[in-house]
């Protein structure tokens, strides 16, 4: 079900996560979400760090908004990406955890390399019990970020697979059993954050792409199963709400995790069937190469594409952005297409400053290209001259 992108052409967003403001000092740790909010000092600096998200957002223009992933504690690498589920869901041991074993969901760095920080802050509690969806709490955080502003705002989370790679278990069979189980609670928990209203739910970072680009032949872990385990997920949302499926390359602490540019193509015909309305792809870090393998092979869905690379610090040009967007425009259509970044930019390697006009600059770059296609153009009022502070000599 079409909400947040029905009707408008070329609409924008960002994957979701963003810097958090130095002032932002409370961790929610193992407190669900609706505890820490009795807090004071929590639920003060929790609302505040979302308005300010929601209002950069609207200031620089964007069509749909995140709350910044404003829940997430302040780890290494942007670990609450994958942390948060398994300190909030049922069945996850909450005392006693253990860094994941090395090589644990393929990953290995070695001592020297930055990333090597971020696989020694994987300490992740283990499965001991069924899974279930606990307190996940997705809802209300939701809800706190909705009822701020007037945009719709988009939910991520990640998937399933993710989450069972980074445990130990010590109750499931075998990992099949244990990811659909996880599969499943969260399938649950989504449904509950739909019927709320919530217009985009966004899966973040199935593993198709990165299993086929690597030529996985596992028997449970391959491109195939991550689809079952996909819209086993989602299943039933689409009548709904709005589903997102995000794709990228990984940027923890804004690092790339591959030496070389990598490819979607080998995973492509899988990925267009996702059980979802919107599909996104990395494509300003590869230079649009997959652009046209993307335009021949997805159908039946829109495509967004990050128009903003989240590893740099450098703020892309508007011309720059906008010639990107004509690249993909020569490969799918105007009303298919949306205008994203790349992947997040809150996972600790990201000022705030910098985040927000490379949000800037993606709407001024869609902002060009709306106006040569004689389409309604997004107020920005970020590039607002009359607001400057620097007196103009005219």
């Amino acid at each position: 079900m079409l909400r947040a992108t029905a009707n408008i052409t070329l609409p924008t967003t960002i994957t979701g996560s963003l810097p958090r403001p130095s002032w932002y000092t409370e961790d929610l740790g193992h407190r669900s979400f609706l505890d820490a909010m009795v807090n004071s000092r929590f639920r003060e600096q929790y609302i505040d760090a979302v308005s300010v998200y929601l209002r950069e957002q609207e200031i620089a223009g964007l069509d749909i908004v995140t709350d910044g992933d404003a829940h997430f504690d302040q780890d290494v690498g942007g670990q609450s990406w994958t942390a948060y589920p398994m300190r909030h869901m049922q069945g996850f041991e909450r005392g006693n955890p253990r860094p994941t074993p090395a090589g644990g969901g393929g990953i290995t760095f070695p001592r020297g390399h930055i990333l090597h920080d971020y696989l020694e802050a994987r300490v992740m509690p283990a499965i001991v019990g069924p899974v279930g969806r606990g307190d996940l709490q997705y809802t209300p955080m939701w809800k706190t970020a909705q009822r701020l502003t007037t945009k719709p705002v988009k939910f991520g989370t990640v998937t399933a697979e993710l989450v069972a790679f980074a445990a130990v278990d010590r109750h499931y069979k075998d990992m099949r059993e244990r990811i659909m189980a996880i599969s499943n609670a969260l399938n649950d928990e989504l449904h509950e954050l739909a019927d709320a209203g919530c217009p985009v739910i966004q899966m973040e970072e199935p593993q198709i792409h990165l299993l086929a680009v690597r030529g996985y032949v596992d028997a449970i872990v391959n491109p195939q199963f991550m689809l079952d385990v996909f819209n086993n997920t989602v299943k039933g949302l689409r009548a709904k709400t709005e589903v997102w499926c995000h794709t990228c390359w990984g940027n923890p602490s804004q690092q790339r995790m591959f030496a070389q540019v990598q490819s979607y193509r080998n995973a492509l015909e899988l990925l267009n069937k996702v059980d979802a309305d919107v599909i996104t792809f990395e494509s300003t870090s590869s230079g649009g190469m997959d652009l046209e393998a993307i335009g021949k092979t997805i159908s039946g869905k829109k495509v967004a594409i990050g128009v903003i690379d989240h590893h740099g610090l450098q703020v892309e040009r508007p011309d720059d952005v906008a010639s990107h967007i004509r690249l993909a425009l020569k490969h799918i259509p105007a009303d298919r297409l949306v205008i994203s970044s790349d992947c997040g930019m809150g996972r600790e390697g990201m000022s705030r400053r910098h985040a927000f006009y490379k949000t800037v600059a993606l709407v001024l770059g869609t902002n060009i290209v709306r106006k040569e296609l004689g389409l309604p153009q997004a107020p920005c009022l970020a590039a607002d001259p009359r607001y400057s502070l620097v007196e103009s000599n005219k």
